[in-house]
């Protein structure tokens, strides 16, 4: 691996074994304090540059919702001094809650959204987005996204999936970190390498939020 700081190309987003069972509400006892309050660690998959060339690599988000009294719009915040997101993940991330809250028929104008990567990495690209976007719809409606259940694309203006590249080496990362079922967009990227399912993992494609949904939380999204 490269002694610079790492960049990291979230061409995937997708979660680790237990990392996100479901909300873990925050208690709050101030005055104006937020109505509801979740916090996880959402892995994510990327690829990064090594000296042997290019590698799927895993890493944490920490994801914090909250549900706030007011409805003065969604706020999506990413935190200074720690890790970094890229223009473009930034807007691919509210994007999709826009999206995905769309599909779900839920108002996000209440939601206040902190994302905050590791110190050392910069996650660009936006295929992280929406796995961020569905765990973000899961918060609000107090689902749990099962175990093992992952997925990597980005959430179109329709609510379809949308394709992503690299994941012959994020499969493989996937599979070293004990990943046992990665959702994928049904559409894929014509500039992609052919890839194989690793020993033990299933790989399902979806086309829809509402596929996507069901598969990650075992409920339907509406």
């Amino acid at each position: 691996m490269s002694a610079q700081v790492p960049r990291w190309n979230s061409l995937a987003a997708v979660m680790l074994c237990g990392a996100l069972l479901g909300p873990m509400p925050v208690a709050e006892g101030s005055i104006g304090a937020p109505l509801v309050r979740h916090e996880r660690l959402i892995p994510i998959l990327g690829v990064t540059l090594s000296d042997s060339g290019p590698v799927g690599v895993v890493t944490r988000v920490t994801l914090r919702f909250e549900e706030r009294a007011d409805r003065s719009g969604l706020m999506v915040q990413f935190p200074s001094g720690g890790g970094k997101f890229s223009p473009k993940a930034q807007t691919s991330v509210q994007q999709a809650i826009y999206r995905a809250a769309r599909a779900a028929r839920l108002s996000p104008d209440s939601w206040t959204v902190r994302l905050a990567a590791p110190h050392d990495v910069t996650v660009y690209g936006d295929s992280l987005s929406a796995m961020i976007g569905l765990s973000v719809i899961a918060f609000a409606k107090n689902d749990p996204i099962l175990e093992d259940r992952i997925i990597t694309g980005g959430i179109a203006p329709d609510g379809h999936i949308s394709k992503a590249g690299g994941l012959s080496l994020k499969l493989a990362a996937a599979h070293e970190a004990h990943i046992r079922r990665v959702l994928v967009p049904d559409e894929f990227d014509p500039a992609e390498a052919d890839w194989q399912t690793p020993f033990l993992m299933h790989v399902s494609p979806v086309g829809s939020v509402q596929q996507a949904y069901q598969a990650l939380t075992g409920n339907a999204l509406n």
